[in-house]
């Protein structure tokens, strides 16, 4: 049961509606994670803007996904472990490239890089060592993915900690995050 009581899109009022409606339309549905973000409808423009911004980014939307994820493991969110991982497959991504980039990994050594160097972000609150960020580099990566992956981290850990306060309900089909990172 949420902590959290999502808003029905049907029952909306205002900025909330106005919002809900635009995720209707964008997505053919909304998203349970939205739908209680809607309560504060700042919060939801603010996650609306951030995701629509980053995604103009210089990372394909696969590889944002498996950024994601790889997030969504080390911070234990299943759900967004379930929902990166149904947008990843509409991304072109297989079941088994999805199960490693949640674990951090992946059958491409440059996606792994910047799945190594996310998870590192995240494990270390920022604080990674010039070897990190080095090895990011090696990997072909300039200082503007570098910076994109930081924004990625940031983005996807408030959406993994607010799942994790709001207690959202699951509503993509069902991916256990692995880890849970509780304490």
């Amino acid at each position: 049961m949420p902590r959290i009581n999502p808003i029905d899109p049907n029952q909306a009022e205002g900025k909330a509606k106005t919002l809900l409606d635009a995720v209707q339309g964008k997505f053919g549905r909304v998203p349970n994670l939205m739908k209680t973000m809607a309560n504060s409808p700042a919060v939801l423009e603010s996650y609306l803007g951030f995701s629509q911004t980053i995604g103009g980014g210089s990372f394909s939307p696969a590889l944002r996904e498996q950024i994601a994820l790889a997030i969504a493991g080390v911070n234990g969110c299943d759900y967004c472990a379930s929902a990166h991982s149904a947008i990843g497959k509409g991304a072109g991504l297989g079941e088994e490239e999805l199960q490693a980039n949640l674990r951090g990994a992946s059958g491409d050594q440059k996606v792994e890089a910047a799945l190594t160097f996310a998870k590192a972000v995240v494990t270390k609150r920022g604080w990674v060592a010039d070897e990190d960020v080095e090895n990011f580099r090696a990997a072909g990566y300039t200082d503007g993915e570098l910076t994109e992956v930081i924004a990625l981290v940031a983005l996807n850990t408030f959406s993994n900690y607010f799942n994790h306060i709001a207690e959202t309900e699951v509503d993509f089909p069902l991916v256990e995050s692995g880890e849970h990172a509780k304490v």
